[in-house]
């Protein structure tokens, strides 16, 4: 049987799964945590730590119609400006809780569109943040960048704030499908855009480009991947196209007619993942590609890779903090998400209190389960003394749950006196290996294909 009758069998091409940004995912969030526990979690953070930073901008000048993401469309600066002021506010908030010398290791905006704020709001945003918690050595601040909507002045702006990492989203070249995922992007805006932010020294770019989207075919996700290519991106996220217009009703622009069929989803995957390895590119995890110099890459062959709620990432901090309507903060305590909407999150805001409205703490067991689904998506292999030393497990107990997860796949799962590894030919099923390690039921929810 080969490999693809063997995924097949196992359902791959019919699952759908988490992504794993997180553990518990974030649909299972409940009420139980609010602006107390926010606040508590702050203050808990040990003076002088290095944590990271999100800070959400919800608006965008048009809206994509492929995006999932929490946004709204504004035609004027009115919104974002007062939307910036509740931040300012928010920052407040957070700077009277946080311990001393406090600093970031990393500081990110994204959305929506963070760069359709003004030179000056970019200018003023980023100010208070770096006045309220400065950056630490080796920082990084990165923003996402919309090659539609940037210009020098902004550019200037970012730079001069300290922007030294950029992300930019691509999702496909192909003139026909950005008409029909409502993201017309040409290829010469998208290069004009890279070419100024390397102007201003921003030498670490990053990319987004989609699989899965509908007409395409092989041969033009191999044209866009190769136009991209030759901008040189120090990393690269290949995503999955999800088409959930049940929950993002957006999507119902997208004909559901055109979408590839699960087999040629995977085509697709291998075909850009075959050129992005021709290119030099180093795999990381299950959707990542980073050139060998790239912080992925050392973080990786370091065993350092961990994963968040923007994908993989090389930061290690323990606390990640997110500023805005729907940010979603995690500490070791567990998670905590801002009111979704902006005016109920500029309401707590203006009151004096975060607008934390549901999140998650922690039970040990979520700590176990998490590490582990963490390890086989970063690394796809979880090592027993690790487990067995961080969390108190008995060997038995933990060998117990790997040989309950490899009958469910039975040939796919590799066990040893060392762990559980996932071998390479069976790693597109990896999502659907640490759902057998997931605790909770699925069903509550709706998840993306797990190819």
């Amino acid at each position: 049987m080969d490999t693809e009758s063997q995924l097949m069998r196992l359902g791959l091409f019919d699952a759908r799964v988490p992504r794993y940004t997180s553990y518990p995912t974030a649909p299972h969030f409940a009420g139980g945590v609010d602006p107390g526990h926010f606040a508590r979690w702050l203050q808990a953070i040990p003076p002088g730590a290095q944590i990271s930073l999100y800070v959400h901008v919800p608006f965008c000048r048009r809206l994509c119609w492929f995006c999932a993401c929490r946004t709204q469309g504004t035609s004027s600066d009115a919104p974002v400006r007062a939307y910036v002021e509740t931040l300012k506010a928010e920052i407040a908030l957070m700077r009277a809780k946080l311990p001393q010398g406090v600093s970031l290791s990393r500081l990110h905006w994204g959305g929506g569109t963070p760069t359709l704020m003004s030179p000056d709001m970019i200018t003023d945003l980023a100010g208070t943040i770096l006045d309220a918690v400065p950056m630490g050595p080796g920082a990084e601040f990165s923003v996402e960048i919309d090659p539609n909507e940037i210009d020098a002045a902004r550019l200037d702006a970012l730079a001069a704030a300290g922007m030294n990492r950029a992300s930019i989203g691509v999702q496909d070249f192909d003139p026909g499908i950005q008409k029909m995922i409502g993201r017309e992007q040409s290829y010469e805006v998208t290069r004009d855009a890279v070419e100024a932010i390397r102007a201003r020294g921003v030498t670490s770019l990053n990319a987004d480009i989609l699989f899965g989207l509908p007409d395409q075919s092989r041969a033009k996700i191999a044209a866009s991947v190769q136009k991209l290519l030759s901008l040189s991106p120090d990393r690269v996220a290949l995503y999955g196209y999800a088409h959930v217009p049940w929950m993002a009703r957006r999507q119902v622009m997208i004909p559901g007619e055109a979408m590839p069929r699960p087999e040629e989803r995977l085509a697709l995957f291998e075909t850009a993942r075959t050129l992005f390895a021709a290119d030099g590119y180093r795999e990381i995890g299950i959707d990542h590609f980073a050139l060998p110099g790239d912080g992925l890459a050392r973080a990786a062959d370091a065993g350092l890779l961990r994963r968040n709620f923007q994908g993989y990432t090389d930061d290690t901090s323990e606390v990640l903090v997110g500023l805005g309507a729907s940010s979603i903060s995690r500490f070791p305590q567990g998670y905590a998400q801002n009111a979704s909407a902006t005016a109920a999150h500029a309401k707590a805001i203006r009151g004096g209190k975060f607008s934390t409205h549901r999140g998650h703490a922690f039970t040990q067991e979520d700590r176990l389960r998490g590490r582990i689904i963490e390890a086989l998506m970063c690394d796809f292999r979880v090592s027993g003394d690790e487990i067995t030393a961080r969390f108190g497990i008995g060997r038995a107990e933990l060998t117990a749950m790997f040989e309950a997860a490899a009958r469910g796949f039975p040939g796919m799962i590799e066990l040893s006196d060392a762990g559980l590894s996932i071998p390479e030919r069976a790693r597109p099923l990896t999502r659907m290996i640490a759902r057998a390690f997931d605790a909770y039921d699925l069903s509550k929810a709706g998840h993306s294909p797990a190819i």
